[in-house]
């Protein structure tokens, strides 16, 4: 299903907090696979828990599907707010107090409304990030946290993603991913648009220009690279040897499997 962005915000709100089953999130820390990814996400947690208010925590979740990458304890004491202009995505969405159809790139929030906005897996399907990011700014409380998780563009899952039609990206979730639902409404993967704005270092630029200083960022081997490993060894193979060439000419130490990031921003 193509996923597409409205020209202006719909305002629904879906399911109050007492229809909401108990957290048993993050089952995106579950499904990540031993590697990089899976360390910097629990760095991420630990940053999150030491620098979140321990009471009255408010969370802007833009673009929030059927799974949080949120520490337990942080849902456990926040009041959570997701945008998503994806219907099914809201229906799926069982952790959020607040569900709320919409554009992420043009709905607003009073200022000062938010401890934290976490953007995961998102920006990168977004045609106007600037207006997204923008957004999030206003609505951030001072010295509030962005949580940004993200692919690489320059990596070789990036270049991969960008330069292939989306029917390929399909038949990798479903073949080599194994996710027999991939591409049916809900479900990723969507087109992707890679703004500019995506790539590390312009966002940490914007970031700077809008009074924002990264307090973490890690750029780390996409988890598709293990998985692949485990699902399909001669093919990871392949990948592997590929990688290990364009490493080679590449310039310091830079890793074309380095495919994800996640950055923290925190508000002056």
């Amino acid at each position: 299903m193509t996923k597409t962005f409205a020209l202006d915000p719909i305002h629904a709100a879906f399911a109050d907090a007492a229809d909401r089953p108990a957290v048993v999130h993050p089952q995106s820390l579950l499904d990540l696979p031993p590697g990089e990814a899976r360390q910097s996400l629990l760095t991420v947690h630990s940053i999150l828990e030491a620098k979140l208010p321990a009471t009255g925590l408010r969370i802007y979740e833009a673009g929030g599907g059927s799974t949080s990458f949120l520490p337990l304890n942080v849902l456990r004491r926040a009041h959570v707010t997701v945008v998503d202009i994806d219907e099914d995505q809201i229906r799926n969405n069982d952790y959020a107090q607040e569900a709320i159809l919409g554009d992420i790139q043009t709905y607003r929030f009073a200022p000062d409304s938010f401890d934290l906005v976490i953007c995961y897996n998102v920006i990168e399907h977004v045609p106007d990030v600037e207006a997204a990011l923008t957004g999030f700014c206003q609505a951030l409380k001072p010295n509030g946290l962005i949580l940004i998780g993200a692919p690489n563009p320059r990596s070789l899952s990036g270049l991969a993603t960008k330069y292939s039609p989306h029917w390929f990206h399909v038949w990798f979730y479903r073949n080599v991913r194994g996710d027999k639902n991939a591409g049916r409404p809900g479900h990723a993967p969507f087109p992707t648009h890679f703004h500019p704005l995506v790539t590390l270092s312009n966002l940490e630029a914007f970031a700077n220009r809008h009074g924002l200083q990264t307090i973490y960022r890690k750029q780390y081997e996409s988890p598709r690279y293990p998985e692949m490993r485990r699902r399909k060894p001669a093919f990871a193979a392949l990948v592997d040897a590929a990688a290990r060439v364009m490493n080679f000419f590449m310039p310091g130490k830079a890793d074309v499997r380095h495919g994800d990031y996640h950055v923290i921003l925190r508000k002056r």
